[in-house]
């Protein structure tokens, strides 16, 4: 892990660019595997799941059997904590649902907005050597609050065809029925084109590899709508001298783990504790099951000394992190100048995993620097908000000639016509 001190803000971006992988070819090949399932539907995916995942697949739909065995087969503990986590976030999300309101704008001329839910969605859940059960909770939770009436969820199996119980729970729980046997690019394809099994969806949501990011894009260019653009997920931590270190040095870890092409960032006004840090590292990483991994991504880390907190909030809202930890005095109020970020998490005792599992929020997030101008995912995500009007004689009357002075300035005859003729006709039958 790099330090840099006191950094030239000039070169900021620089300094916090991201590892930068030439996806071209890539791209292709993902291009090629959209193609073969848009053309050859169940008969392509079941190539790609035997080519990539090494299992052959009779039937891609899970049956009500196999989610019963689920059901026997995971734990008490990890049932109950699924279940705490499944609370927390459905009272997050079900309150971010709005009331219409009804807004007089000019008398006679009256207003509202209604959210609507997509009607069918696609979600992905990776499965893979960190097999995601909690997305399947912050993504099915937000989907049937808003009121999709078809939600399909893709994962792939391993090599015996069985999917993680975890997923079957947590699928169940939410209610998810019609859950698929497939992942990487194939299940993004069956999703975004249908096939003779799987509906095509209006939107795909769900973090992914850099093939199923890849995936996502390009269908998006076909008029499937995409969750987000993401990337490898990434974390910055800014503290003070007030941080701990060893929590710090936990949280940069928790996301080193997710994998090689992960970033993790650390700013400080403390030198000390950087180094702290760092030796902290040193030791928890010996215990991490996925240490090679978390190496790698500490490869492309940095540690960052500022000379203050203001030189630290900047640094932070230009690298706009998908998770942001304030591990320093008055944490709250400096939360207020943080304007690109995905998710913050505020003082020594709120680790990003709270947020991964069961604080209550979304953990499907913008990366890569987009938290600039996405959002996460949230029950917004999943709904469409369609305006209404209704104008009465009166309403028409009252703003119609500056409807026609605009239409007419932008030539736009047939416009100034539409309204020109009911006035017409309101006049005569006085």
């Amino acid at each position: 892990m790099q330090t840099i001190k006191y950094p030239d803000k000039k070169k900021l971006a620089l300094i916090l660019k991201r590892p930068f992988i030439n996806d071209t070819e890539l791209e292709k090949r993902v291009s090629l595997i959209l193609n073969d399932v848009r053309l050859n539907g169940n008969k392509a995916v079941q190539k790609y799941a035997l080519k990539f995942d090494n299992v052959k697949l009779e039937n891609l739909l899970v049956s009500t059997e196999e989610i019963k065995e689920a059901k026997k087969v995971i734990s008490k503990d990890l049932k109950k904590a699924i279940k705490i986590a499944c609370n927390n976030i459905t009272k997050f999300h079900a309150s971010q649902k709005e009331k219409v309101k009804k807004i007089e704008t000019t008398s006679g001329v009256i207003c509202w907005r209604k959210s609507v839910g997509i009607e069918r969605v696609g979600l992905y859940v990776p499965g893979g050597s960190a097999p995601l059960f909690s997305t399947v909770l912050m993504l099915g939770i937000p989907a049937f609050l808003a009121g999709c009436s078809e939600i399909i969820l893709c994962t792939p199996s391993d090599k015996n065809g069985k999917i993680n119980s975890a997923i079957l729970f947590a699928a169940d729980l939410v209610g998810i029925k019609k859950i698929y046997k497939i992942g990487g690019v194939q299940a993004i394809a069956a999703m975004a084109y249908g096939t003779q099994t799987i509906s095509k969806v209006y939107k795909v949501y769900g973090p992914g590899n850099r093939y199923v990011t890849a995936a996502k894009q390009l269908i998006s260019k076909d008029g499937v709508a995409i969750d987000m653009p993401a990337g490898p997920s990434e974390v910055a931590v800014l503290t003070d001298a007030s941080a701990k270190a060893d929590f710090v040095a936990a949280d940069l870890l928790s996301q080193a783990e997710h994998g090689a092409d992960s970033q993790v960032i650390l700013v400080s006004t403390s030198e000390k504790l950087i180094e702290k840090v760092k030796l902290e590292i040193a030791i928890q990483i010996n215990s991490l099951p996925r240490k090679e991994i978390a190496i790698g991504a500490l490869n492309n880390s940095k540690a960052i000394l500022v000379k203050n907190i203001r030189d630290g909030i900047d640094v932070i809202n230009e690298y706009a992190p998908e998770h942001l930890i304030i591990s320093c005095k008055n944490a709250d109020r400096l939360a207020e100048k943080i304007i690109n970020a995905g998710s913050v998490f505020l003082g020594n005792y709120t680790p990003e995993s709270a947020g991964d599992y069961a604080s209550g929020t979304n953990h499907t997030l913008p990366t890569n620097g987009y938290a600039r101008s996405y959002s996460g995912v949230s029950l917004d995500s999943f709904v469409r908000k369609i305006t209404f009007q209704k104008i009465s004689k009166q309403g028409l009357k009252n703003i119609g000639k500056s409807v026609e002075i605009m239409a007419e300035a932008e030539q736009l005859a047939g416009h100034k016509n539409a309204v020109n003729i009911r006035l017409k006709k309101m006049n005569k039958s006085k």
